[in-house]
């Protein structure tokens, strides 16, 4: 339960400690892909959102990682309910390698959830705000 508590914190950053209304947002800094936020649903005590890069290939655009997540208002926690098994994003390639090498398969919800802080880490680090 602490990472998910920290991953509350870490995304709370990005978020400005406001609810992001239902819709997408996008965070734009030099040196990094464009951020979007898309927020499905939001509760008095929850919210659904999508968190991803965009990538423009010869197939269309393509989200990575297409994180799916679930923040808890009332317990401030965040939990991943969805994760990409592979990434275009370096940054996020070096991430899932390190957690899988650390920690078994990323689809189990601690893998999930770690790699979600160390890529809110890299977020708040690089400058992302919505």
């Amino acid at each position: 339960m602490t990472l998910y508590e920290a991953n509350f914190i870490k995304l709370n950053s990005l978020l400005g400690k406001q609810r992001p209304a239902v819709g997408q947002h996008v965070s734009e800094v030099p040196g990094d892909c464009g951020l979007f936020l898309d927020v499905h649903e939001q509760t008095k005590y929850t919210c659904m959102f999508n968190l991803t890069y965009l990538f423009h290939d010869a197939d269309g655009v393509v989200a990575d990682p297409d994180l799916s997540g679930r923040i808890y208002y009332d317990a401030k926690m965040v939990e991943v309910v969805s994760w990409a098994d592979e990434h275009r994003h370096a940054g996020l390639r070096k991430l899932c390698h390190s957690v899988r090498n650390e920690h078994g398969t990323l689809e189990s919800r601690w893998s999930r959830n770690l790699m979600l802080s160390k890529w809110l880490e890299y977020l708040n680090d690089s400058g992302h705000a919505f």
